[in-house]
């Protein structure tokens, strides 16, 4: 495969819709958010969660393209192999609990050997000096958290259980009279949503650090297909309906770059649908509209003119 030779940098455009995009653990599950603004937010590692869970089920654990960041795994059997791999004639490397690089050429060849075999670990780099070790790799591949373009509300829905976890507790809600003394029985739950929300990242795909870690076009494809399609196996009643809406990609012609991300960011402007008219989300004029509640509501448009020498625009999307 051929090494990937030309940075790219991308915006990311997904929305959701009655949905949980990402709840924060230490507010009770609620969607995350920033306090003083009340802007959404999506982290990184929930995007390249997905990302991972496409790349799993599109290439069911091919050569190459395994998982090293999985649900349950244990990352020190995985950073074992390696050792296994590279010292076959070693009995005591498949038993040691704890195993280091013997110098390093060996060291080199251990990270190469993780890069090689799982594809998140090329692209995103990981710490693999856990126990066994493996040493650390810097990916070529980073993804910023993910903002709403407009503050968002989370709605608190309770929800009820229409079965019994036990007899007792069906003979006590049949005892109970009438439907609201029975449903003071039954388990109670509670659950977040955002009516609507759109979000933006960025992204950044360094060739420099490709070269270092054997991240390839090929790589670079599938990266873009399970940006594209992540959200399409990702369903749960939590999640609602999330869906990528656009991908934007800046494409420069070698491995520097020749823009600063920033610069080529900023022509890509989300606004409001004012009859079909742009209107920046800053306009005053739009504290009379309703909140926005499909994608439809929003206008995505992309400065094309200009562009630096060497850039090229990618609608992916």
């Amino acid at each position: 495969m051929t090494t990937l030779s030309r940075r790219h940098d991308f915006v990311l455009i997904f929305d959701v819709t009655n949905g949980n995009p990402n709840g924060d653990p230490d507010a009770g599950n609620l969607p995350r958010l920033d306090p003083e603004t009340n802007h959404g937010l999506v982290s990184d590692v929930s995007l390249k969660r997905k990302i991972r869970n496409y790349v799993d089920l599109a290439r069911e654990a091919q050569a190459g393209h395994h998982i090293y960041v999985q649900e349950g795994a244990i990352l020190n059997e995985k950073h074992r192999q390696a050792y296994v791999a590279l010292r076959p004639d070693d009995a005591k490397a498949a038993k040691d609990a704890k195993l280091n690089p013997k110098d390093d050429t060996e060291a080199h060849a251990l990270r190469d050997w993780m890069c090689k075999n799982f594809f998140d670990v090329r692209t995103f780099g990981a710490v693999m000096s856990t126990g066994i070790n493996c040493g650390q790799v810097k990916g070529p591949v980073q993804i910023t958290f993910a903002n709403s373009v407009e503050p968002i509300l989370p709605v608190e829905i309770t929800v009820t259980r229409m079965a019994a976890t036990n007899e007792a507790e069906k003979k006590k809600a049949a005892e109970g009279g009438d439907t609201d003394q029975r449903s003071d029985n039954r388990t109670m739950g509670r659950k977040h949503i955002v009516p609507y929300g759109l979000y933006v990242a960025h992204g950044f795909i360094s060739a420099k650090f490709a070269e270092r870690t054997g991240f390839s076009d090929a790589d670079l494809e599938l990266l873009f297909e399970a940006l594209k399609n992540m959200f399409e196996h990702d369903r749960s009643a939590a999640r609602g309906e999330m869906t990528t809406r656009k991908l934007i990609v800046f494409s420069h012609d070698n491995a520097l770059g020749n823009a600063p991300a920033h610069a080529l960011f900023d022509r890509v402007k989300v606004g409001r649908n004012v009859d079909g008219d742009f209107r920046s989300l800053g306009d005053k004029g739009l504290g009379n509209l309703p909140p926005a509640r499909k994608f439809s509501d929003y206008i995505v448009t992309i400065d094309r003119e200009g562009l630096p020498v060497g850039v090229e625009i990618l609608d992916l999307i």
